[in-house]
């Protein structure tokens, strides 16, 4: 595979959960995309005052998602109860099964997740392999940590579902780009749509180059595989 159309949802996460669930298995049955990637909690939100109710809920959608999904890729978090507590989980479907779990392990404070949820491991942060296509996921806030960066050196693709708020829309874009240029790789960001977000879901080659869309709910683009060859091996930096 040297190119994958991509589709980023741009959606507002919003209740009844059961509307959210439909707008992914709308985009799994309509669209030619092989790479979906949706925004983080985009199945329940932030759901605090509920739960145990946005966990159940995730967990049944997650056997709907895998069965819907079938040879698309399709990326997005959810909210999880592991032993040690609650998690914002990602989960990233292919044929059938879910092929790589990460929880948050950066927790943003100004949204009070540390008081509800638990953070993840940093050794899920990891390469995983798709179609012999390298992929790295990191979730909304861990794009500030450089330390996320390194653990993800090359990966083709590093995905980015978020919920990232408004007043630093333009750290979003920065970041995502500089992380495509230092990494020499595609950033694929899906970013909540609803009104205090950022919407900015983007895709950043490692060239520089950008598709960028505030208003569309869904954002459609290509990463072209050979252009990440090609910079790598033009532009060594290792």
């Amino acid at each position: 595979m040297k190119r994958i159309a991509t589709a980023l949802l741009q959606m507002q996460n919003l209740r009844p959960y059961e509307r959210n669930l439909k707008k992914i298995l709308e985009a799994l049955e309509h669209e030619s995309s092989d790479l979906i990637v949706a925004p983080e909690v985009c199945l329940t939100d932030y759901d605090y005052e509920h739960l145990a109710e946005a966990v159940e809920f995730s967990e049944e959608a997650e056997s709907v998602l895998c069965e819907a999904t079938g040879e698309k890729t399709l990326a997005l978090t959810r909210l999880a109860k592991r032993a040690e507590g609650y998690v914002n989980e990602a989960i990233v479907i292919h044929s059938h099964r879910v092929v790589h779990r990460q929880a948050k392990h950066k927790l943003f404070s100004l949204g009070e997740e540390d008081r509800y949820l638990v953070p993840g491991s940093i050794d899920e942060i990891v390469p995983f392999e798709i179609n012999g296509v390298r992929y790295g996921l990191m979730i909304c806030f861990e794009l500030r940590f450089k330390e996320l960066w390194k653990r993800l050196e090359g990966c083709d693709v590093i995905l980015l579902p978020s919920q990232w708020g408004l007043p630093r829309k333009r750290h979003l874009e920065i970041l995502a780009r500089a992380l495509a240029v230092m990494n020499q790789c595609y950033v694929a960001v899906a970013n909540s749509a609803r009104e205090d977000m950022a919407a900015s879901s983007l895709i950043a080659s490692p060239n520089g180059g950008l598709i960028l869309e505030d208003m569309n709910t869904v954002i459609h683009g290509e990463i072209d595989l050979e252009l990440v060859k090609k910079i790598r091996r033009y532009i060594k930096v290792k």
